[in-house]
């Protein structure tokens, strides 16, 4: 039926519903946002259940169908979500999704979430079966050159004016990151009161809520942004963070990491056991890309490191704990500080 991106979904909801959306993409809030759009208009138009589906190790197929066909005990119309982890359905998967397609139940919505699809993945039959009678929202990640703009319909949308340069102060101040965006654009609605944004008033805003996250810093790290990375550390030191807090969220990190690696390399499933560590869905790509770029050794390396480090901070051991947590964030972002045998001459 329709190719969609997110900003032409809110219209095309308003015309009315699809039997059928899939919602692809890298970029958690857009698909989020895209996702609650479609919800909300089913909601309106009487859509009152929903069923969630993931397919991990333990889901089955057909239970789709099972849903599908079964009656509410109040006979509510109803949503299937069906979160598909790798973008992959696997046999079984296409052959209940074309027969689910063949004829969909005007009392069902089937909503389908997935990761940025392949080329290959887009020429499937499954795939170009719902892109002929459902709606496809491909969410496109924003770029440096594209976040400006993105911000400026974001503030306008919050009813809030603001010139070029005060855009760009908040377009440096979030990195690229979406969310953090729209929370500081929450904000700023409580600091205006005639809806207009300057540079200064901007700059202020910034600064007072420029604080460094731990947790933000060990995200930097996993993408392999190393120069990032090792500005947040900074900034967490300058604010007087305890290096306690930075060593707990490294070494949490790299202990899932190592459990990660070798329950692939034992055939398991790294949604299956990400899960059991608390990771979840929308940090996977970034654990894809460490799992990737780093070895088991490196991570048990790293792990001895943490040990060393926490002797330091302690006073156990010789050494500046903040160049310590530096040589760990540098490494777990693909920077070798120090190859393994002087990392463990150092360690032993």
């Amino acid at each position: 039926m329709a190719k969609l991106n997110p900003e032409q979904l809110p219209q095309a909801l308003q015309k009315g519903l699809s039997p059928i959306y899939l919602v692809t993409g890298d970029e958690p809030l857009l698909v989020q946002e895209s996702c609650d759009a479609i919800r909300a208009a089913a909601r309106k138009a009487g859509f009152s259940e929903r069923e969630i589906f993931h397919t991990d190790a333990g889901f089955q197929w057909p239970q789709l169908l099972q849903s599908a066909n079964s009656l509410s005990l109040f006979a509510d119309k109803k949503v299937l979500e069906v979160r598909i982890h790798n973008g992959k359905p696997g046999d079984a998967g296409v052959k209940v999704l074309q027969e689910y397609c063949a004829s969909p139940s005007p009392d069902n919505l089937l909503l389908l979430v997935c990761p940025k699809l392949d080329k290959a993945t887009q020429n499937s039959k499954w795939y170009t079966t719902i892109e002929q009678i459902g709606v496809v929202i491909t969410v496109w990640p924003i770029g440096i050159k594209q976040l400006p703009r993105w911000i400026d319909q974001r503030l306008q949308r919050a009813g809030i004016k603001a010139d070029s340069h005060a855009i760009d102060i908040l377009a440096g101040r979030v990195e690229g990151n979406l969310l953090a965006a729209v929370q500081e654009i929450e904000k700023l609605k409580l600091l205006t009161d005639n809806g207009m944004i300057d540079a200064q008033t901007m700059a202020h805003a910034v600064v007072d809520s420029a604080r460094y996250d731990v947790f933000g810093l060990v995200d930097k790290a996993l993408a392999g942004h190393a120069p990032a990375a090792a500005a947040s550390l900074n900034g967490l030191r300058g604010e007087g963070t305890d290096a306690m807090a930075v060593l707990w969220a490294l070494t949490r990190e790299i202990r899932a990491l190592a459990a990660l690696k070798i329950a692939l390399s034992d055939g398991q499933k790294l949604e299956f056991v990400a899960r059991k560590h608390g990771i979840f869905e929308t940090r996977l790509p970034l654990i894809r890309g460490a799992l990737q770029r780093l070895s088991l050794g490196t991570l048990r390396l790293l792990l001895r490191e943490c040990s060393y480090t926490d002797r330091t901070i302690k006073g156990m051991a010789q050494g500046d704990p903040w160049q310590a947590l530096l040589d760990i964030v540098l490494s777990l972002a693909g920077v070798r500080t120090l190859d393994n045998r002087s990392l463990k001459t150092l360690l032993s």
